[in-house]
């Protein structure tokens, strides 16, 4: 890590200089084109594309096993606009702690939700539950139009009343679309309301493309999403509900005496895979959001348009493996640490630390260090008194591709300010003197 100092003149220099120390590199570019732009050229540059492997004769009759056939197709690909090619018609992996894009695949086209709509049905039952507006062991009614739902079901029965939790591992478990319309007429009065309310709800968290006709992602006319948006929502339900998010992870339920497997094949294919949710319809294909931890280190993935519930699991493993293989987070700063000092007027210290209020991770390609280059900004010198967490300049990091990203600088500590005696001695000893500096 680069540190240099800039000293800049201020208006006034003899008060106030502007002083300017080397900090930090950052993380993502100022846009998401911008962004993809850079990956594509740092992949190129770093990563050069081996030629294709010729392929070996085949050994009698045998014919080729399907894991060729599938690498094969693979390799066949256009690349993706960020990260490598997939067999995903749209792909989207981030990095939620550091906000990296690692895999963009036309992740802002609208699609088909199918069953992830169904991400959304639970985040607003997981907010009535934060809220103490609903409980676990509250009980909704089962309408004739919940137990005349196609698809996958819960296998409700007519006019009885299921648990809340019951109806939430319906629905995550199981991806009963008959559960889906139980909790929208138990929250809303009608599916079409609870929808209404869905794609409102869906706006407010920055899902900026994403439109919800029904609770369970069954085809409708004019309902789509994207695997951006999927991602964005997948994130938000995982920080916002840690203590329901756990639902996510079963991975087989049994109601009314019938046992399902949950669809998300990565819970037991992939390590540290805890959620979250698969879907299929004939229009939007296979798809899936999933979101896996190793070594305290999240990624969240969205893939759609998949050919088969194989197929599915098998690329949306091996993206995962692939984005835990070929980068890593470094911590630059810890939370607390040391940025840089400030001179300070007239305090009892004539200097204050600059810290990072918050710990500063960077993503960047598996064994590559980041490298990257700080600047402090700061007006000084500060004016005391100062209280210790008083926001005082901004830290700006740029890594070495260019990529760069702002935090805020706080005072370390608390600097009182000089006594009487002390502050007029100062002001003379500069006004006298500063001009020499």
């Amino acid at each position: 890590m680069s540190l240099r100092i800039e000293p800049k003149r201020a208006l006034r220099a003899s008060l106030a200089p502007l002083l300017a120390v080397g900090l930090v590199g950052g993380l993502l570019g100022p846009s998401l084109d911008a962004f993809a732009q850079q990956e594509q050229q740092r992949r190129q540059q770093t990563q050069p594309q081996k030629p294709a492997a010729k392929p070996k004769p085949s050994q009698g009759t045998a014919t080729a096993k399907p894991e060729k056939s599938t690498a094969a197709k693979v390799e066949a690909l256009p690349p993706s606009q960020i990260g490598i090619g997939t067999l995903a018609r749209y792909a989207f992996m981030v990095d939620p702690q550091t906000s990296t894009v690692l895999l963009y695949k036309d992740a802002e086209t609208p699609m088909a939700p199918s069953s992830m709509a169904k991400l959304m049905t639970i985040y607003i039952v997981f907010e009535e539950l934060a809220a103490g507006r609903l409980k676990l062991d509250s009980r909704f009614r089962v309408s004739e139009r919940a137990r005349a739902m196609g698809g996958s079901r819960m296998f409700l029965e007519l006019g009885s009343e299921v648990s809340v939790e019951d109806l939430i591992k319906g629905i995550i478990v199981l991806s009963g679309n008959d559960a889906c319309v139980v909790i929208a007429e138990g929250l809303s009065g009608t599916e079409e309301a609870f929808a209404e309310r869905m794609t409102k709800r869906a706006r407010e968290l920055g899902m900026t493309k994403s439109v919800f006709k029904d609770a369970s992602g069954w085809p409708y006319e004019g309902q789509y999403t994207t695997a951006r948006d999927l991602a964005v929502l997948s994130h938000r339900t995982i920080e916002d509900f840690p203590q329901y998010y756990r639902y996510y992870a079963e991975q087989n339920w049994t109601y009314n005496n019938i046992r399902q497997e949950n669809r998300n094949r990565l819970l037991k294919l992939t390590p540290g895979t805890d959620g979250l949710k698969t879907g299929h319809t004939e229009e939007g294909g296979y798809g899936q959001a999933t979101s896996a931890v190793r070594d305290g280190r999240r990624l969240i993935l969205v893939v759609n348009g998949l050919t088969s519930m194989a197929e599915r699991a098998q690329e949306t493993a091996r993206l995962m493996e692939w984005g835990f293989r070929e980068s890593t987070n470094t911590t630059i700063f810890r939370a607390g640490d040391t940025v840089a000092e400030a001179p300070v007027w007239l305090g009892a210290q004539d200097k204050v630390p600059l810290v990072m209020p918050k710990a500063v991770l960077v993503t960047s390609p598996a064994g590559q260090p980041p490298s990257p280059r700080v600047i402090a900004r700061f007006e000084g010198p500060i004016p005391a008194p100062i209280a210790k967490g008083t926001k005082i300049g901004t830290a700006v990091i740029t890594l070495a591709d260019g990529k760069t990203m702002e935090y805020p600088l706080e005072a370390g500590a608390d600097v009182p300010r000089m006594g009487v005696v002390s502050r007029v001695g100062a002001m003379v000893k500069h006004y006298l003197f500063g001009w020499l500096s």
